[in-house]
């Protein structure tokens, strides 16, 4: 392909998507706004479907290396009341087609398989111009401008690449995220981490929840979760992180000490994180020459799991197309037509178990899902 690819963005749908072009012998450049790989924390663990993630992975080449990451135990789940009672609990299953791994630890095997240069750290792009005779124009927050035959969106949720397709906007779904954590051993909270079991504590009531897994050198990372309106997040101010997370457990009032603790006790810096989620079902015309792969495309809520799965397998689909087929329009219309159709499926299931985890019917609503699973 004599094609050049700017690709905007090095999340997990972006990073696939360079290095199965790469496998395939064609290059790509990607444009990043984070100075370098380290410049902030990637999140927790994701489960790598079979379906999915794993696809991606097997036409990246790393696989094998994939494995290594896995975390074996720490796919157990379990579901409790307000009251720290169980009504759900599932062992970890040293089979499963959905293994855990760490984002960060899978972000770097992304990062370091690409050939030298390939990233371009600290690229925040400031805008992207539709040529007429063909091709796009990125200019950036600092540093030159480029030129580029396809540009793909792998920006995320507020994504500058999509507004060229779609003027649609991500929409606050309702329920937004407190980042909280507890350090190996710094901390006086062992009969609650205890009762987290070996992987995933899920403690659920209509409206809230507290949810944090354990990780095997003993430290704890999740979220307390609420449906709370716009005007009470402005509310919180996490300038004094203590007082912040005072408010916070003030709305966990008559829960478990044991499960209130993981709020109380955090000494992780406190990140409120809205959810919000792209239309279910979003799609556009085609415009030659660009299109979007994972949350650019497709942001939805997590609690279908599909997020990043979604955009590693999106990365792979669209490199496979790029390569097997000489027409660029041809490609990339076949692309988009799988995409908007997965993602469509996925979207509708994550709007409707966020519903579920925190819905009236809260924490038995959770069980009949994993029951159903």
């Amino acid at each position: 392909m004599q094609k050049t690819i700017a690709i905007v963005g090095a999340g997990l749908g972006g990073l696939t998507l360079a290095r199965v072009l790469q496998v395939q012998g064609v290059a790509a450049t990607i444009y990043e706004a984070e100075t370098s790989a380290t410049t902030r924390t990637q999140g927790g663990l994701l489960d790598i479907h079979e379906e999915t993630g794993q696809v991606a992975l097997r036409a990246a080449g790393l696989y094998d290396e994939f494995l290594t990451l896995v975390r074996p135990g720490e796919d157990a789940k379990r579901v409790v009341d307000r009251h720290g009672t169980i009504v759900f609990d599932m062992p970890a299953d040293p089979g499963s087609a959905r293994p855990e791994v760490d984002r960060g630890e899978l972000r770097r095997l992304l990062i370091d398989s690409l050939a030298p240069g390939t990233i371009r750290w600290g690229h925040k792009l400031a805008s992207v111009r539709h040529r007429v005779e063909g091709g796009y124009d990125l200019t950036f927050a600092k540093g030159p401008a480029a030129r580029a035959d396809i540009v793909i969106g792998a920006d995320g949720a507020w994504s500058k690449v999509r507004p060229l397709l779609v003027p649609a906007e991500p929409v606050y779904s309702g329920t937004c995220f407190i980042e909280i954590a507890l350090a190996s051993g710094g901390h006086n909270c062992r009969a609650s981490v205890a009762a987290i079991g070996s992987g995933t504590l899920m403690a659920v009531a209509p409206g809230k929840g507290i949810i944090v897994h354990r990780y095997t050198d003993g430290h704890v990372r999740g979220y307390a979760a609420l449906n709370k309106s716009e005007e009470w997040m402005s509310s919180i101010d996490f300038a004094d992180p203590r007082a912040g997370l005072d408010q916070v457990a003030a709305e966990f009032d008559g829960w478990s000490p044991l499960l209130t603790a993981f709020v109380t006790a955090s000494d992780a810096e406190p990140w409120l994180r809205p959810i919000y989620a792209l239309p279910v079902g979003l799609t556009w015309d085609r415009l030659p020459g660009v299109t979007l792969v994972g949350d650019a495309a497709h942001l939805m809520s997590p609690f279908a799991g599909e997020g990043a799965n979604l955009a590693m397998y999106d990365g792979a689909d669209l490199a496979s197309e790029l390569v097997g087929q000489p027409d660029i329009e041809v490609a990339l219309t076949a692309y988009e037509d799988r995409l908007f159709l997965r993602s469509s499926d996925a979207a509708g299931r994550s709007a409707q178990n966020l519903e579920i985890f925190f819905g009236r019917e809260a924490p038995q609503s959770v069980v009949t899902l994993f029951d159903h699973a």
